[in-house]
């Protein structure tokens, strides 16, 4: 169907009486229109019904409360103000996976074995009668959740402004423990950090230099970022990324071929993996902290966002006195590897 002038609106509007009037029959008419085209809806009528869609959506049964989140994001990526979309989303998602990890507890108490697809696959009406439709509907919609919930958190005012983090980062990681699914994205986006103070070390000349990052996805991105900002401006030696790989580690599309500069070393002595995220580097003295080291060997990677839709930015501050990086270098351990 394509929306004429007004339609989506009316659509909205309609599905917003039957959810609260509880009519089952008009809220799927309502919903299917809503979802049938969204390309040919104008980008002022998404931003408009994305608070609108948002503030129902509690009230929306758990069987499609999930994609309604889907369709709240997608209104945010076409500019409803995702501050105030947020909070719903957030709430939403923490009571999927907290009823997800009751899904999870009472398959694994029935010894069903292996669990089932996110999309029913192994799924069982018997298994709906014994654990529960919410359990059973939160299970299955924790991808559209986890959807919907990186398209909030691209925004760094909701990652700022907006509650909720800390206990659905809880709830993820308790149904990542049950049920081996990382869920990965929205546990990265969950831990993204903004206007993060950072201490990077050259480990052989002694020189250390102060920094602060935001936006950061993972640390394929932030090295990147890190030897632009380092290499780029003669402060430490080595082989700088290419202009075109960092502006895709900034804001620009797509990915770029580039070669590792360093190997990134905590001041615990463990390495930091290019795999992992920012929030995993070692804090001391209150700052996170990594040593630069030579490459062991040549890596290789696509330079770019982990989150296509989130603007990375590293600043460099300053050089750290000889006093100040000395002081810190005493406290990182050799590298363990």
């Amino acid at each position: 169907m394509i929306f004429g002038r007004g339609r989506f609106p009316a659509a909205v509007g309609d599905f917003e009486t039957a959810v609260r009037a509880r009519d089952v029959e008009a809220a799927e008419r309502s919903f299917a229109l809503l979802t049938s085209d969204l390309a040919a809806v104008e980008d002022t009528d998404l931003e408009a019904a994305g608070p609108r869609l948002a503030a129902l959506l509690d009230d929306v049964p758990p069987g499609p409360r999930g994609i309604v989140a889907v369709l709240i994001g997608a209104c945010v990526e076409r500019g409803a103000d995702p501050v105030l979309c947020a909070p719903a989303v957030f709430a939403g998602a923490l009571d999927a996976f907290e009823q997800a990890a009751v899904f999870c507890e009472g398959w694994a108490a029935a010894d069903r074995g292996t669990l089932p697809g996110h999309d029913g696959d192994g799924l069982e009406e018997a298994d709906v009668e014994r654990l529960g439709f919410e359990p059973v509907a939160a299970w299955q919609a924790l991808p559209q959740f986890e959807m919907a919930c990186v398209a909030m958190l691209n925004s760094p005012r909701v990652r700022r402004e907006v509650p909720g983090r800390a206990e659905l980062r809880a709830a993820v990681a308790r149904v990542t423990e049950l049920s081996g699914d990382p869920f990965k994205c929205l546990a990265y986006a969950l831990a993204v950090l903004d206007d993060e103070p950072l201490v990077a070390l050259d480990r052989a000349t002694g020189a250390g230099f102060a920094l602060r990052f935001s936006g950061v996805g993972d640390n394929f991105q932030l090295h990147t970022l890190l030897a632009d900002a380092l290499i780029g401006r003669g402060l430490v030696t080595g082989e700088a990324p290419s202009a075109e790989a960092v502006a895709c580690c900034r804001d620009r599309a797509g990915m770029v071929l580039t070669t590792g500069s360093f190997n990134l070393v905590g001041a615990d002595g463990e390495w930091i993996w290019n795999e992992g995220n920012p929030a995993d580097i070692p804090v001391v003295d209150g700052v996170r902290l990594v040593v630069v080291d030579p490459p062991p060997y040549q890596r290789s990677w696509q330079a770019g966002r982990f989150f296509p839709g989130m603007t990375g930015e590293l600043v460099y501050e300053r050089a750290l006195t000889p006093k100040e990086s000395a002081a810190l270098l005493a406290q990182v351990a050799d590298s363990v590897h």
